[in-house]
């Protein structure tokens, strides 16, 4: 089994190489009857293994009872965000050169087919996502090469990884594993201040770097399914990409001030934040479950026209009040499932999860060594029975 896991690992590589200039597929569809999510309601977390760029800082290590308990209470599905310099092989005593953007490290590529695999022996689906990709990621932090967006290179290197994934996880069914191709995609003034100026992506130029992900991904296997998040870092519907079989993904995290409070990569003075309560006032506006009704309308429009959604990313992180999280949580996940939209909290384990999340208003229940939020798992479980 590992002999031929490696072989399959290598072989990707080189296929991979050839993986630019591909022409679209076109996609056959039937109109239905009644609006229907295109994508299913999956429901489930995001593991951060992969998220930090350098692997001797991994943020987290999720174990297969991580995933065995997601499965038992209920959940079947994985976002798995990955920042791309942590499987590849570069000196990290500088930053990373144009040459070593795709030197994959197979020795990395193990740690996340293995995490896969653990997913999926307990049922769960799996979404592999670029969080940071050659030339672009929403968080400052790692100095890139290019910049995805004006540099061809870039884009090569994106297709490149694309297709390299595609042939690595090419013997799995679309059941077992989707792939999302970039992170909230917005186009930032400056690349490494993480406040400077943040805009949509130009739509043409969003929809080429889709074309060319999805063509890497379906010239691997036609089967996986493809997964674009929302322009202008996951609030916008993609409105030109109708005619391909590309789902999209949307973001929970209206309002910020809810979602973030007090978080400094942010907000840069978090000191300086009002008190934050759920329903609220903003300028006279009254915030409650009809206005995130109003925030989600054009997601919802899309499941409606016959388009597939998911709620990617999640959550409210550890400073936000937790009884203004929960009320807030409810209110948005009845909004998604009303219209089949299923979600991933970000995150598992960590400051937004139900696990050693680090809130200092909770009183948490000891869960195998881990302290776990009850009330917020409680409050996510109704939403999985949930039929909608």
């Amino acid at each position: 089994m590992n002999m031929h896991r490696r072989e399959m690992i290598k072989k990707a590589g080189a296929l991979a190489l050839g993986a630019t200039g591909w022409s679209v597929l076109p996609v056959v569809g039937s109109p239905s009857a009644k609006p229907v999510n295109k994508l299913p309601r999956w429901k489930g977390f995001n593991v951060l293994d992969f998220f930090n760029p350098d692997p001797r800082n991994k943020r987290q290590t999720t174990l297969e009872d991580h995933f065995r308990w997601m499965a038992d209470w209920g959940f079947d599905f994985v976002r798995v965000p990955m920042a791309y310099p942590y499987y590849v092989d570069f000196d990290r005593t500088r930053p990373i050169a144009k040459a070593e953007v795709c030197r994959i490290s197979v020795a990395r590529v193990h740690d996340v087919v293995d995490l896969v695999e653990m997913a999926n022996r307990c049922g769960l689906h799996v979404s592999l996502n670029l969080h940071r990709a050659p030339g672009f990621c929403v968080n400052a932090g790692f100095e890139e090469p290019y910049n995805l967006w004006q540099d061809p290179e870039a884009m090569e290197a994106f297709t490149f990884h694309w297709a390299y994934w595609a042939k690595v996880f090419r013997h799995k069914t679309s059941n077992q594993i989707s792939f999302d191709l970039l992170n909230e995609p917005c186009w930032r003034e400056n690349m490494n201040d993480q406040f400077s100026k943040r805009t949509a992506v130009p739509k043409e130029l969003y929809r080429s770097l889709i074309i060319k992900g999805f063509d890497a991904i379906r010239m691997a296997s036609r089967k996986h399914l493809v997964i674009a998040d929302g322009n202008n870092i996951g609030t916008e519907v993609i409105d030109n990409i109708q005619e391909l079989d590309v789902g999209q993904s949307c973001r929970g995290y209206a309002p910020g001030l809810v979602s973030h409070y007090r978080a400094p990569w942010v907000f840069q003075h978090p000191d300086d934040l009002p008190d934050v309560s759920w329903p609220r006032m903003d300028n006279g506006k009254l915030q409650d479950k009809s206005w995130l009704r109003e925030q989600f309308a054009p997601w919802i429009a899309l499941v409606e026209q016959g388009g597939g959604v998911h709620c990617g990313e999640c959550g409210a992180w550890r400073e936000t009040p937790h009884d203004v999280a929960l009320a807030w949580m409810d209110d948005m996940f009845s909004v998604l499932t009303e219209h089949g939209i299923g979600f991933a909290l970000w995150e598992f384990n960590g400051e937004f999860g139900i696990l050693n999340s680090g809130r200092k208003d909770v009183q948490y229940e000891d869960w195998y060594g881990h302290k776990l939020d009850r009330k917020m798992l409680t409050l996510l479980r109704k939403f999985v029975s949930h039929h909608g």
